[in-house]
C-alpha cells in the first residue's frame, strides 16, 4: 500500500504558497512532488482551511462506513430472497 508523505496540514500550506504567487514547478522541486500531484491536491484541497479539510476527511470516513453498511444489508436481503424462493 502506498504511504502518504504529506498530511492535510502541509498540503494546505504548500497550496497557500502557490496562491501567494510562487511557481508550481519551483514548489514541486522544493518539496519533492510532481506537478501532477500539485494539481491533484489543488483540485481536492483548493480553497480549504485546515479545519475544513479535517471535516471533509471525517465526512468521507462516515460516508465509507455507511456505504459498507448498505452493501452488507443488500447482501443480507439477497440471501433472504434466495432462501424464501427455495422454500416456495
Amino acid at each position: 500500500m502506498k504511504t502518504k508523505r504529506y498530511s492535510t496540514e502541509p498540503i494546505i500550506g504548500i497550496l497557500k504558497e502557490t496562491e501567494s504567487g510562487q511557481p508550481v514547478k519551483e514548489l514541486g522541486r522544493k518539496h519533492g512532488i510532481s506537478d501532477a500531484t500539485m494539481y491533484n491536491w489543488k483540485s481536492k484541497y483548493g480553497g480549504l482551511t485546515v479545519s475544513d479539510a479535517h471535516r471533509l476527511k471525517a465526512l468521507e470516513t462516515e460516508n465509507l462506513r455507511l456505504k459498507r453498511l448498505v452493501a452488507d444489508q443488500a447482501v443480507d436481503i439477497q440471501i433472504l430472497k434466495e432462501i424464501v424462493s427455495k422454500k416456495s
